[in-house]
Parts: structure tokens; C-alpha cells; sequence
């Protein structure tokens, strides 16, 4: 009975070192890891391995022939949307092989070039190697942001070059144009212009030797001698400029929208010319761009005129007729004054731009 019971023991207990092998082996089965405490690791998503024997081949250069190494090229299956990338080596070439029949696309995109997308679909074989053509990438576009001129900005352009025109190089000749198509100015840039002549030290210091001769002539006798008398004359030569300057080349220009300015011609017969340059004191171009009677010139003097006659001595005083006279007899002299700017003065005239190109 002992030796019985013994052997029991020993079946009840193959059996179960048996059973329990027999589990262990299936919980760790092939293909699931194992964690510390016994319980199967999550497996990591892989890749697809390629299933294939097809192989597409190329290289990258730029539109110079010039190897890129680096470039990122991209197979995309047609059906799948499946992707692989790979980076063209040191001699610009890539390769792709273990490719599974069917139909891709190839894509190629480099640091600063343009991206590259081959525009066949490749249909490949079992077993086809697939040579590509050299795929060239061009310089990458570059988008910039380009502010166009405004008239605006193009007439504040030229009148800053007029002011830098001097004749001799001293004496401001502001008021002429070589740019037979210059932008209209706008209201702020004629009283700017007329303000810029009007307290130019030139025109302080031309001012005070017109009132120097006056006062050694005796000129004006009302005003008296000595410095009072000359600077009553100074005043009234300085208010005379001043006032013809902001009516007829600031005020009635902004008012009429017409250009203040003389717009040199340079071309054609010396009667052509000197018939154009004659006739601008009575025409001139308007803000349009078209040639209408010059209204500002003649208006400009006129008023000009009548304000001289709050300060001029009363003995000195004229006339409305004479006044009206005198305006005419001005705008005749502007016309020798426009001849002198047509043939003469731009030859003198230092900070002229130089002529555009055509």
C-alpha cells in the first residue's frame, strides 16, 4: 500500500509539472514579449516591410547640373497613399529597391529650390529597374512684397531733386522741370515748394541788396534814410516776393489745379523753342496733364499788385489801372525769364538730374 500510494504521488505530480509546462509555453508564445511581471508587452506599429523585387533609381541636380546632396525624395504608391523617403547621398543620387508592383509617384524637395513632383505616374513590374530621368530643381521663388510708387511719392521725389537746382550754384531755380512727364504736385507740395523759395537764405540775401540799392538811390523817399528806411524797403521788396510766390505759384495753382513749375522742353528748332518758352506765361499744364490758359501766373501777380499797395507809400501807391498795367508789363518780362530758363540757365544750373534712360 505504501509503495502504491507513493507512486500515485509521484503521477499526481508528473502531471501537473507536465500541465503547467504545457501553459507556460503557450502564454509565451512566439512574437509576444514578455514584461517583468509575466504580462505581454504592447507591440510597436511597424513599417511595412517592402514586398518587391522592383527598384527605382535617379539623381538630384539643380538647373546647372550641379549635384544636391540632401534632397528629400519621396515614393508615394498611387493606390495606397504609402509613402518612403529617402535622402539623395554625396553625388546627388537616390534609390529605392525591394518596390512591390504598381503605380508612384515621386516627389523631391531641397533647401531653397523649388519643390520637384515627377508628372508620369511609374508603373512598375515585378522585377523592373526603373532608371529615372535627372530631376533638375530650380531656385525657390521668392515672394516679396513690392509697394508701388504712388503719384504721390513720385512728384515728392522731383521736387526734392528741383531743390536741390542752383544756378552757379548759389542762386535757387527751383521752379523748373526737366522731366517733360513729371507727377502733378499735390496742394501741400506747392505750398512746400513756395515755402522752401521763399525762405531760402538766397532769396533773404538777394532781398536785402535789392533794398541796398533802393536805399543808396533813395528810393521810396517815405521810407527815409538810415536802417530804419532800409529795412522798410528790405520788408516791402521781401513782401513783394513772398506774396507773388504763394498766390501765383502756391494759392491759385492749388485752387485752379494747375503746376506752378517750368517744364523745359530741350528740343526741336530755336523758334520752336522760343516760341513754347514764350507762350508758358499765359499756358500752362494742368494737374491732367493738359496745356489751359495760365490763370495762376497772371492772378498771382495781380493780387500780388493790389497787396503791395497796403505798405508801399501812399505817393507810390498806383492806380488800379497802372496796377493792371504793371501786371501785364510783369507777365512780359516772365516771358524773357522762361527764354533765359529754355536756353540758357540749364547749362549753369548745378543739381540738374541727369537724363533718365530710355
Amino acid at each position: 500500500m505504501g509503495s502504491d500510494d507513493s507512486q500515485r504521488r509521484h503521477s499526481k505530480l508528473l502531471s501537473l509539472i507536465v500541465v503547467g509546462a504545457a501553459l507556460l509555453g503557450a502564454s509565451a508564445s512566439p512574437g509576444q514579449a514578455q514584461s517583468p511581471n509575466g504580462a505581454p508587452a504592447a507591440s510597436l506599429p511597424q513599417a511595412p516591410e517592402p514586398q518587391g523585387t522592383a527598384i527605382i533609381s535617379g539623381s538630384v541636380t539643380d538647373t546647372q547640373q550641379a549635384i544636391i546632396p540632401g534632397a528629400k525624395v519621396t515614393l508615394e504608391d498611387v493606390a495606397t497613399k504609402v509613402t518612403r523617403t529617402i535622402e539623395s547621398d554625396s553625388t546627388g543620387a537616390f534609390r529605392f529597391e525591394s518596390i512591390a508592383p504598381g503605380q508612384y509617384v515621386v516627389h523631391v524637395a531641397a533647401v531653397n529650390f523649388a519643390p520637384w513632383k515627377i508628372r508620369d505616374v511609374i508603373v512598375l513590374h515585378e522585377g523592373e529597374n526603373f532608371a529615372m530621368p535627372v530631376v533638375e530643381l530650380g531656385v525657390e521663388e521668392i515672394n516679396t512684397t513690392v509697394n508701388a510708387i504712388t503719384q504721390e511719392d513720385l512728384a515728392e521725389q522731383q521736387i526734392t531733386a528741383e531743390m536741390h537746382q542752383r544756378i552757379l550754384g548759389v542762386l535757387p531755380n527751383f521752379y523748373v522741370i526737366y522731366e517733360p512727364h513729371a507727377a502733378p504736385l499735390t496742394r501741400k507740395q506747392k505750398f512746400k515748394l513756395a515755402a522752401r523759395v521763399s525762405t531760402d537764405p538766397l532769396t533773404f540775401m538777394t532781398t536785402g541788396i535789392t533794398a541796398g540799392i533802393e536805399t543808396a538811390q533813395g528810393g521810396f523817399s517815405d521810407y527815409g534814410e538810415g536802417v530804419p528806411g532800409y529795412l522798410k524797403r528790405y520788408g516791402a521788396a521781401y513782401g513783394d516776393r513772398l506774396s507773388s510766390t504763394m498766390l501765383g505759384a502756391a494759392l491759385f495753382p492749388s485752387l485752379l489745379h494747375q503746376d506752378p513749375r517750368y517744364f523745359y522742353r530741350g528740343h526741336g528748332r530755336i523758334v520752336t523753342r522760343a516760341l513754347y518758352a514764350i507762350s508758358t506765361t499765359v499756358i500752362c499744364k494742368g494737374d491732367n496733364g493738359k496745356w489751359q490758359p495760365n490763370v495762376s501766373n497772371v492772378a498771382g501777380n495781380l493780387g500780388a499788385a493790389f497787396i503791395s499797395s497796403t505798405y508801399y507809400p501812399r505817393d507810390q501807391r498806383h492806380s488800379v489801372q497802372v496796377t493792371v498795367d504793371n501786371t501785364l508789363i510783369g507777365v512780359a518780362t516772365g516771358a524773357i525769364g522762361t527764354l533765359f530758363q529754355e536756353f540758357l540757365l540749364k547749362h549753369v544750373t548745378h543739381g540738374v538730374p541727369p537724363k533718365p534712360l530710355p
